[in-house]
């Protein structure tokens, strides 16, 4: 059911960090520049649900015990920053796949 879990955690990280990016980047400048505000509305809740979605998934991947709780930290406090879970993906997550994906499990006899 999990096989993919890598894959979809990072694809959900990376949907936040647009939406954080497309609040800060265009949403909040035609709020201010442009007297939108609704911009900010709209952008913001779709990000918040995303922020959430992400949370869970990671507390996902820790129960799965795909990533190290020193590893889930990180996640979290890269969705706080703009381009965070893009490096975390890159930087971390596909390490974390490639150590998982070498190791044999151990066969019962």
């Amino acid at each position: 059911m999990f096989r993919n879990a890598f894959k979809t955690f990072g694809f959900i990280g990376n949907i936040e960090a647009i939406s954080y990016l497309l609040l800060v980047c265009i949403a909040m400048p035609l709020k201010y520049a442009a007297g939108m505000p609704q911009m900010v509305s709209w952008v913001g809740m779709i990000h918040g649900v995303l922020f959430v979605a992400y949370v869970a998934a990671t507390v996902v991947m820790l129960i799965l015990r795909k990533i190290t709780i020193l590893q889930g930290l990180m996640a979290l406090i890269a969705s706080l920053l703009p381009f965070g879970p893009f490096i975390f993906d890159r930087k971390v997550l596909k390490k974390a796949e490639a150590r998982g994906n070498n190791t044999t499990p151990i066969k019962a006899t």
